[in-house]
């Protein structure tokens, strides 16, 4: 799923609005500008496409999070996961995990975020 995948460009530029959003679009080229080289046309080309991913939107020049950057990686993990391990959380787990001795600490966490699941099921 195409929406769920950002180029490195592309990426860096979403870090970029997410770190600095709500901005306007004038201080969004000059940003670009600096940190890209980018000229104005590809700034709002750029924006313009992920707009429609539904990730920001330009309301009357300031660009707004519609997604955040948590939200989009929570998205991009699971289509990772459907597409590679055909949506098996178990067979991810395995094969991230295979060759790796994790440590208390991690074991611990994972194990916490199997019993919140768990309670938020009931």
């Amino acid at each position: 799923m195409q929406e769920n995948v950002l180029g490195v460009m592309e990426g860096r530029f979403a870090d970029l609005i997410w770190k600095n959003a709500p901005i306007s679009t004038s201080d969004l080229v000059k940003l670009c500008q600096e940190q890209f080289d980018w000229k104005r046309t590809t700034t709002y080309t750029m924006l313009k496409r992920l707009c429609q991913r539904g990730l920001f939107a330009n309301e009357n020049s300031v660009v707004v999070v519609l997604m955040s950057k948590e939200t989009f990686h929570g998205k991009q993990s699971e289509q990772f996961v459907a597409d590679t391990f055909g949506g098996s959380l178990p067979a991810f787990i395995a094969a991230f995990t295979k060759g790796k001795t994790l440590s208390d600490e991690e074991a611990d966490e994972i194990q916490q975020l199997i019993e919140n699941s768990r309670r938020k099921r009931k």
